[in-house]
C-alpha cells in the first residue's frame, strides 16, 4: 500500500519546513512520506534548528535545504502545508493543487535577532507550535499521534 506523500513547503527549506518534516515523521510512525522544501532554499538548516529538534529527541541531521522544483513531475503530493506565507504566494501552483493544501504559517526563525541563547528559545517556541498543529491535524486524519518524547 502506497503511504500518502506529505509536503511541507517554506522560502529557505532551513527552519519551519525542516521541523515540520521531522516532527511529523516522529509524531506520525511511518504513516506517510514525508518532504520539504523551499521556493528559495538556503542549502542548510540553522544550527538553532537542529538543536532545538535534537533536545526532543528528533535527529534532522540526514535531512538538507532543497528546492521544491526538485519535486516538480517526479512526486505527486497527497498533502501540501505551507508553513510561511512568501511560499503561500510564490510557490509552483502545481504543488497547490495537489490533493489537499492547507497553509499553517509560522514566525520564521531565520528573521530572529538577538544572542544564541535568544534565538534558540525562539526556535523552540515556533518548534512546539509546529508540534502542536501536526497533532491536532493527525488526530483530523483519525491517527493517534505517537508519544515519540
Amino acid at each position: 500500500m502506497n503511504k500518502p506523500k506529505v509536503l511541507f513547503l517554506c522560502t529557505g527549506n532551513s527552519a519551519r519546513s525542516q521541523m515540520a518534516e521531522g516532527l511529523l515523521r516522529a509524531l506520525a510512525g511511518g504513516q506517510f512520506e514525508v518532504f520539504s522544501a523551499g521556493t528559495e532554499p538556503k542549502g542548510s538548516i540553522l544550527s538553532e534548528v537542529q538543536e532545538a529538534m535534537c533536545e526532543v529527541g528528533i535527529d534532522i541531521s540526514l535531512q538538507w535545504s532543497k528546492s521544491v522544483t526538485e519535486y516538480l513531475g517526479k512526486v505527486n503530493f497527497g498533502y501540501v502545508v505551507t508553513v510561511c506565507s512568501d511560499a503561500e504566494e510564490n510557490c509552483p501552483v502545481i504543488f497547490l493543487s495537489m490533493g489537499t493544501h492547507e497553509h499553517w504559517p509560522f514566525d520564521d526563525p531565520a528573521k530572529f535577532a538577538g544572542d544564541d541563547e535568544s534565538r534558540l528559545t525562539s526556535t523552540r517556541r515556533v518548534r512546539d507550535q509546529i508540534e502542536e498543529r501536526l497533532r491536532l491535524w493527525l488526530v483530523e486524519q483519525n491517527i493517534t499521534p505517537h508519544d515519540y518524547r
